[in-house]
């Protein structure tokens, strides 16, 4: 989510997700190999970005309806019907 608001260096990303440099270039590899990020050297860093602005897009609408779905939601455990 942080990278639709712009290009962000993988340390800095490790640091606002709260996880180790390890976990989150674990991470990063995967959403590359996919196609969804894509990465550029600068000298000993490595700057991510999305690879299409319109992936910016498509997580704001993906994040609206995680957010409508748990509004309306009347579970109470995983599992438990309304």
């Amino acid at each position: 989510m942080r990278l639709k608001e712009g290009p962000a260096y993988s340390g800095e990303l490790a640091e606002l997700v709260g996880v180790s440099r390890q976990i989150l270039s674990n991470h990063l590899a995967c959403l590359r190999d996919c196609g969804l990020v894509v990465a550029t050297p600068e000298g000993r860093r490595v700057r991510y970005e999305l690879a299409d602005p319109k992936l910016a897009h498509a997580l704001e609408d993906l994040l609206g309806t995680i957010l409508a779905v748990e509004s309306v939601c009347q579970c109470t455990t995983p599992g438990d019907t309304p």
